[in-house]
């Protein structure tokens, strides 16, 4: 299927192996290695700090710098732009000075990806594709359901049977068509990528995954803008496929390039993952340049359990480049992350976010991470999607009758 595609900024779609440059037609791997295409764009040099300062308060205020050639496309629901707020107080209980958490769980369905969906799904419609769907653990679903609502394009979720209810019904109530596959998020992900090539669907982290990783890659001009320009000492980015954590580092590098932000050679990339599902981890302990798949994941952090993440291998060259570290947290550690942030900052994080809390403890325990550093924790999604994670160790809710001395004995 070939779809001729608008140019706008984009000067090609490059492989990320080989370096071949292809049209930015509907494809997503190189010819003749078949490695990842990535965009590249031709930047004018009228892209300015003071540009972004009275635009949208969304991420679409860095237009010039996503793959969409005309606004008119745009298929927005006002995200982008979450806040990154001081968190002193989990700071001074761990002994950091300078701590920030990026939270992600106020985008308008509750996480990050509608970051990529949203970049993604306005592609299909500047393309005039018919349909568009996804391989999730279940964010994803919801945020390209949406997207696909608000665009008015049927939209196709394939996704494991055991996603948490909550993230299903929130799919389902933007009316996609969800395909529960009996499997794990890597089974979904092989049946999607055969239906969407067979059917013509822009499955958007799959066939349109150049374009949907666009997306992430805002997380870092916004950061860059909230901290007026400054370029954070180290990132703590929860790790699943590895998309974003390369898409991150792409925005950053993408601001050195037009010159918005002084060298990065000093910013340190950290990738957080579940025990359970940490194949990443795993690599990197063993210097190994190779992801070896986790066969059955099993973590509490669902929206991580990617047991052969696509990302991987260049998880691990960003991690050489940007003199970085991969960590994992159990499941007690992740809920003690979850209610530690939850406590201190009043933030409710779904598990991925408990273990960028829990790994940013551990590397402050071991000394890894320098108390006066600038660090910032990315929190990628609502903890309200899958509070089954934490139930079982909060307190029990006992009945009292509605009298006043019997209640007040209770209260100390």
């Amino acid at each position: 299927m070939v779809v001729k595609e608008k140019m706008g900024n984009i000067q090609c779609v490059k492989c990320r192996e080989c370096g071949k440059e292809y049209e930015p037609q509907f494809r997503y791997i190189c010819e003749d290695c078949f490695g990842p295409l990535d965009v590249k764009y031709t930047f004018h040099s009228n892209i300015k700090k003071d540009v972004f300062n009275l635009r949208e308060k969304t991420y679409w205020r860095y237009f010039e710098l996503l793959p969409i050639a005309d606004k008119n496309n745009i298929v927005s629901l006002n995200a982008g732009l979450t806040p990154l707020q001081e968190a002193d107080r989990l700071g001074k209980k761990l002994g950091f000075q300078n701590l920030f958490i990026k939270n992600d769980s106020m985008n308008p369905t509750f996480s990050f990806k509608d970051r990529p969906a949203g970049v993604a799904v306005s592609r299909a419609k500047e393309t005039k594709l018919k349909a568009v769907g996804c391989a999730s653990t279940g964010n994803l679903a919801s945020a390209t359901a949406a997207h696909a609502a608000k665009a008015e394009l049927p939209c196709y979720i394939f996704a494991p049977s055991d996603i948490e209810h909550v993230k299903i019904a929130q799919a389902l109530a933007y009316d996609a068509e969800f395909v529960a596959v009996d499997g794990t998020y890597d089974d979904a992900n092989r049946v999607a990528s055969i239906i969407g090539d067979s059917k013509g669907i822009g499955i958007v982290n799959i066939n349109m995954r150049p374009y949907y990783v666009e997306g992430s890659k805002t997380l870092a001009f916004e950061i860059v803008e909230q901290l007026n320009w400054k370029v954070p000492d180290s990132l703590i980015i929860p790790v699943g496929s590895g998309a974003m954590l390369n898409a991150i580092c792409k925005g950053f590098e993408e601001l050195h390039e037009l010159g918005l932000i002084d060298s990065i050679a000093n910013l340190r990339i950290i990738a957080a993952q579940p025990h359970g599902c940490a194949p990443i981890v795993e690599a990197f302990r063993n210097g190994s340049d190779q992801v070896i798949p986790v066969e059955r994941p099993k973590t509490i952090a669902k929206s991580l359990a990617i047991g052969d993440p696509g990302d991987g291998s260049y998880v691990l060259k960003r991690l050489k480049q940007y003199d970085g570290i991969a960590e994992e947290a159990t499941d007690e550690e992740i809920i003690k992350g979850i209610l530690s942030l939850a406590r201190t900052e009043g933030v409710f994080t779904e598990p991925a976010g408990g273990v960028t809390i829990a790994v940013l403890q551990k590397l402050m325990e071991e000394g890894k991470i320098d108390k006066d550093e600038t660090v910032v924790c990315y929190i990628t999604g609502n903890g309200l999607k899958s509070t089954e994670a934490i139930m079982n160790t909060l307190p029990k809710i006992n009945a009292v009758k509605p009298d006043i001395r019997l209640v007040s004995a209770l209260i100390s």
